[in-house]
């Protein structure tokens, strides 16, 4: 049973969210402040998820996820945003979430992004998983690590899967279409950018000189091709 932390100040909404989550069998931790938020995670470190919302009293959720994101970097964090609130997704996403879910929402779609984002967590792989090598890079999901060089890169959860994508498919134009279906599942109903988003916070980590990426490059008009031979060894 997975363990989840439900991030939101208003009683009303987070109860709803967590009785919705009950019912699928999740273990449910509330908290109703960011500060609150961060003393569970120290406290809890058995809690594999987070949901957080972003308006709060006191610290909001974008400091409690890069808070989280500095405590537990292999933690799925998914983010509450206000219908409309653009700018809202785009951070959220820059600084550490693996996705977001825009208010109101239903019941069905909340635990469809839950569940997307919990099979993408450490605990479901296994270390006979094979690990691939390709240039500087050791990609070992058994360990949930990406290694450059020998020296291990911290990664989150949605970004060491997008890189298995594209390393399995080296030297393949993986369209952004394959890589949402994916990571993030067919049904999902979010906005397409999260690929990008993802991909650049993915060569803030790995390239050399992230404004001219060589290890993952733009195929314009379809999506990504990595290269890990780019630079000789």
């Amino acid at each position: 049973m997975s363990k989840i932390l439900v991030l939101e100040d208003e009683a009303s909404i987070r109860g709803f969210i967590a009785v919705n989550l009950r019912r699928h069998n999740f273990t449910v931790i509330e908290a109703a402040t960011g500060e609150e938020a961060i003393e569970i995670i120290r406290e809890q470190p058995d809690i594999q998820l987070a949901l957080l919302d972003i308006m709060l009293p006191g610290i909001d959720g974008f400091e409690v996820c890069k808070e989280l994101r500095q405590l537990r970097p292999q933690m799925g964090i998914i983010m509450l945003t206000a219908k409309g609130q653009e700018q809202d997704k785009v951070t959220g996403l820059e600084i550490g979430a693996d996705d977001y879910v825009v208010k109101p929402f239903s019941p069905a779609e909340l635990v469809a992004r839950v569940n997307a984002l919990r099979r993408r967590l450490p605990e479901q792989s296994t270390a006979t998983l094979p690990e691939i090598n390709s240039g500087p890079f050791v990609l070992r999901m058994g360990e949930m690590r990406l290694y450059k060089h020998d020296e291990p890169i911290l990664m989150t959860p949605t970004e060491l899967a997008i890189l298995q994508l594209l390393m399995s498919h080296e030297g393949q134009a993986v369209s952004r279409a394959k890589i949402l279906d994916t990571i993030w599942g067919p049904n999902y109903i979010g906005d397409p950018k999260v690929v990008d988003v993802n991909i650049r916070r993915i060569r803030l980590k790995i390239e050399d000189d992230p404004s001219s990426p060589r290890y993952i490059e733009t195929v314009w008009g379809h999506g990504y091709r990595w290269d890990g031979m780019q630079v000789g060894q």
